[in-house]
């Protein structure tokens, strides 16, 4: 047996079995496209037109009184700015728990929860775990890791067996785009190599990059083949507390006049004006709180809209005196750092910005169409459903080989 054949039953076999799973991690990823900037517009209430007024906001401390008058139990570790004055300052407390806050008034505006983000949460809640809750996600993430894995061998092998025998022009031609007139088949054959060649690479990038985040193998192999040394792996962090089920609750505005005592002796404000003069087109500024006023602070600049780790840095800063005692950012990275952020953010596409995500987004699209046709032609395969489009006058002889699966090889 031929390694073409081979090939094209390892192949087959792959796409039965993962086809379904595929789909909906293709389907979801295309609905996850632009959640970075639909889940800005949702938001787009909490808004301030305090900044057109003219008026200034709130410094560091008096907003984090403020906000701790309202929820007494909150204990933000970061801050985090946008450039633009009208939007909110984001608050942190750990990894989960996150919520809005107006500038200018220290009111707090939720978590930006609602139907958007509720959407959102379903849309990834499939597309990693299919859908599963509490200790079903572990066997869910397998799932879903072990198809993007088998995903990753279709679009390999695909790429070989798309290759026509016959190099002409021509049949070059008619692999590489949809042809009209076909039905049944043929045309499902075509739409396969069609869209195949269409977007085969950034499908591989977005595929490739979701195998390095599903396994940890295939993470470590990005520091190998950079001849870099992976991360030393500690027995493994506490899982984070899960946040309040009810949520940051809307309040009333906080009222300016009342005397807001400061909440660190640390300067907050004159910390973030030492950062952001170091990066004058910065986009945001993070600026993780210190628990003692002696502590160094780090504090993250980003000249992005996010997800594009080249244009973020990061700062230590003595609160003493306002000196930066290390700066470290994309450039000062490993080769294997480099290549494992980028993977992790070429995934979505967005380490290319709003391009990179249609890009993806467009790619994520034709994988749903490289499933269906593939299962069509598994299905007339197997249970011979228009078996040959030639006899049946769909296609002309000498143009057979556009739609047969017997010249890639495999009878039928």
């Amino acid at each position: 047996m031929s390694l073409r054949k081979i090939l094209f039953w390892m192949h087959l076999a792959a796409g039965v079995v993962a086809g379904v799973s595929v789909f909906l991690m293709s389907v979801t990823g295309v609905a996850l496209t632009y959640e970075r900037q639909l889940a800005d517009l949702a938001r787009r209430d909490y808004r301030s037109e305090a900044a057109s007024r003219g008026v200034r906001p709130l410094g560091s401390e008096a907003l984090l009184a403020a906000v701790q008058r309202q929820l007494p139990d909150l204990e933000p570790s970061s801050i985090t700015y946008q450039a633009d004055a009208a939007a909110p300052a984001l608050l942190a407390q750990g990894r989960r728990e996150r919520l809005y806050g107006d500038r200018y008034t220290g009111e707090v505006l939720g978590d930006g929860s609602g139907a958007t983000s509720a959407f959102f949460r379903t849309m990834t809640d499939w597309h990693r775990w299919l859908g599963r809750e509490g200790e079903g996600r572990a066997w869910g993430r397998a799932l879903t890791g072990a198809c993007n894995l088998a995903f990753l061998f279709l679009l390999l092998s695909g790429a070989f067996l798309w290759w026509p025998r016959n190099r002409s022009s021509r049949a070059l031609r008619n692999a590489m785009w949809f042809r009209s007139g076909l039905r049944g088949k043929a045309r499902d054959f075509n739409w396969h190599n069609a869209v195949g060649f269409l977007t085969a690479i950034p499908l591989l990038v977005i595929v490739a990059s979701g195998v390095v985040i599903s396994y940890r193998w295939a993470g470590d192999l990005v520091y190998t083949l950079t001849g870099s040394d992976p991360p030393s792996r500690g027995p493994g962090a506490p899982p984070s507390r899960a946040p309040d089920a009810r949520g940051p609750v809307r309040s009333s505005a906080v009222d300016l006049t009342a005397e807001v005592p400061a909440a660190t002796a640390v300067d907050l404000d004159a910390l973030v004006a030492t950062a952001t003069a170091e990066s004058p087109a910065w986009r945001s500024v993070t600026l993780n709180l210190p628990e003692s006023p002696g502590e160094l602070v780090r504090i993250s600049i980003d000249r992005s809209p996010g997800g594009q780790p080249a244009e973020r840095f990061d700062l230590v800063v003595d609160p003493a005196n306002r000196e930066i005692r290390e700066r470290s950012g994309y450039a000062d990275q490993s080769a294997g750092q480099k290549l494992r952020v980028w993977l992790r953010f070429a995934h979505t596409g967005e380490v290319y910005g709003l391009a990179g995500q249609t890009i993806a987004g467009v790619a994520s699209l034709g994988a749903p169409v490289l499933v269906w046709t593939g299962l069509a032609l598994s299905w007339r395969r197997f249970f011979g459903a228009g078996r040959n489009a030639v006899t049946q006058g769909m296609v002309a002889p000498r143009e057979a080989w556009t739609m047969s699966w017997e010249d890639n090889p495999g009878g039928g």
